[in-house]
């Protein structure tokens, strides 16, 4: 009762697809939902979603100040403003009208909230245990992420099925290898320099623990290898370094490097990144651990991505250690590009295995 009636079922489609009964132009201009279409409806949701959160927050969001993004935890993120961390979540319409979530170093602006004790409590209990958050941080919600100058992305496999974004608006990469403990995987370099300039980020390769080189005969080619390796980068244009904490090699040039730039630092476990970083500026004080005795590689001290302003001016985002990096947005028509010494005919071996290894794994 109440219901409208149901249209009675053709029987025969076959027959009327046959005798020229279905308008195909027709059909097709109905099924077809073209890039344009869905560019149309996603500005269409952005405008939306800006008009909402301006009448709920009652202010115009270009007045809004505009912080930046220095640690994200499981559901908030840490967002710094003149000298003050608030404690922010990312307004929810945002999140239904973009692909892009929010990640260290990205600049949003943001409006103050009025929390009570209970709200604060919760925020706390959702939040990693490790992350530092305090009761005495001020809540705010980030309507508004602002277009990124850079971004350094890897895919969440080889394969590339899913893009992670890691850090924005960084200028340079420090891709930190070490000669020992553990040692260094040559296709991982090349992965992440094809990563930096994809990001638009000038990379760097820092080869660490260089004061580990003893003269057992394996580990005398492995220096000879190193060397060879990092000439042939140089004389592609980019720039090297050799450094070792311990024995306090190389560290005034790494902090000229750092001085006055945003740097994401990546490389395996264990490789000494944050050590690095405690000998350019002990006041930070990040945790570190030795090398597993069992396995010689690295334990994961840094559990996520987090901004670290320096003294001297700039900053370093020290980034969790890694085992794969997956390439995202490339296919193997376009990696070429990244590969001059390929394209010249002046690549090493090893050089040339990594760049097939790399086109095999996008070709998948």
């Amino acid at each position: 009762m109440g219901r409208p009636k149901k249209s009675q079922r053709e029987k025969d489609l076959t027959s009327r697809y046959l005798s020229g009964g279905f308008d195909e132009d027709a059909v097709n201009s109905q099924a077809r939902f073209s890039p344009k279409n869905k560019n149309r409806e996603q500005e269409k949701m952005q405008r939306t979603a800006v008009m909402r959160a301006e009448e709920a927050s009652g202010v115009n969001i270009d007045a809004l100040p505009v912080g930046q993004v220095v640690q994200v935890h499981s559901l908030f993120c840490d967002v710094e403003h003149e000298g003050k961390t608030y404690l922010a979540n990312v307004r929810r319409t945002l999140t239904k009208v973009s692909d892009a979530y929010v990640v260290v170093g990205d600049r949003v602006k943001f409006r103050i909230t009025e929390t009570n004790e209970t709200d604060v409590d919760r925020i706390l209990r959702e939040a990693q245990p490790e992350s530092g958050l305090r009761k005495n941080m001020t809540v705010a919600v980030i309507e508004q992420i602002l277009p990124r100058d850079t971004v350094l992305t890897r895919a969440d496999s080889f394969k590339g099925i899913e893009q992670h974004p890691i850090v924005a608006n960084a200028e340079q990469m420090l891709i930190v290898v070490s000669l020992r403990e553990p040692r260094i995987k040559w296709g991982l370099i090349d992965r992440m320099l094809v990563a930096a300039q994809c990001g638009k980020l000038k990379p760097i390769i820092c080869l660490n623990k260089v004061d580990l080189a003893t003269a057992d005969e394996q580990e005398a080619k492995d220096v000879l290898q190193a060397n060879a390796a990092l000439a042939h980068y140089e004389s592609m244009g980019i720039r090297v370094l050799r450094t070792s904490a311990d024995a306090k090699i190389g560290l005034e040039e790494l902090r000229d490097l750092l001085t006055g730039h945003e740097t994401v630092l990546a490389g395996h476990s264990g490789v000494g990144k944050s050590t690095l970083i405690n000998a350019i500026q002990p006041s930070l004080n990040l945790r570190t651990a030795e090398i597993s005795g069992y396995t010689g590689k690295g334990r994961h001290t840094t559990t996520s991505a987090r901004r670290y302003p320096l003294d001297a001016g700039g900053a370093v985002i020290d980034t969790p250690g890694v085992k794969l990096f997956g390439l995202w947005g490339l296919d193997a028509g376009s990696l070429s590009q990244y590969f001059p010494d390929i394209t010249a005919g002046t690549a090493p071996t090893w050089r040339q295995e990594s760049y097939e290894r790399i086109v095999a794994s996008l070709s998948d």
